[in-house]
């Protein structure tokens, strides 16, 4: 009987794919990082119930149809989509301007949302809400400050012609 030499495994071809994966896995990870804003979301079991305070409290209330802005339950001003979407620029501006109203202990701010609103129109509101936006004299994008950066979401409630029936 003869003895067998054990057969050599060949891993040139393994090799070469590690080579090439390892460096791209590394490159590509940098450009997947994902942006997380901290929101404050409702237990699914709890009823809302506003907090009642003494502080003035923001609220935008985002309908299918509009954009409502309201301090402590009344709405100041409402926007419509023009042919090119909303004017998100005019939001940020009242928002400035309401940040400069309110109090600069109150940092949140409420998103209420309709069923079935876009989830780009969230985001645009969000953004809308957190930081102002540059205007066309500033120099440069450092000139943007924080406006209401806790942001929490909820439902938005019924329209008026919908509690009345």
């Amino acid at each position: 009987m003869r003895q067998r030499d054990p057969a050599e495994m060949n891993i040139t071809a393994f090799m070469n794919l590690m080579v090439v994966l390892v460096p791209f896995l590394l490159i590509t990870a940098v450009f997947s990082r994902l942006a997380v804003v901290q929101l404050n979301l409702p237990a699914p079991d709890t009823e809302s119930v506003p907090e009642q305070n003494e502080r003035d409290s923001l609220s935008v209330i985002v309908r299918l149809d509009r954009i409502q802005v309201a301090v402590n339950g009344s709405v100041l001003q409402s926007f419509e989509p023009g042919p090119d979407g909303y004017n998100y620029q005019a939001l940020n501006e009242l928002i400035v301007t309401l940040r400069d109203r309110i109090a600069s202990e109150v940092t949140s701010a409420t998103v209420l949302l309709e069923p079935d609103v876009e989830y780009d129109l969230l985001i645009q509101v969000m953004d809308s809400i957190r930081m102002s936006w540059p205007t066309e004299d500033a120099v440069s994008t450092a000139d943007r400050r924080q406006l209401f950066p806790n942001i929490a979401i909820g439902d938005a409630p019924p329209r008026a012609t919908e509690s009345n029936g």
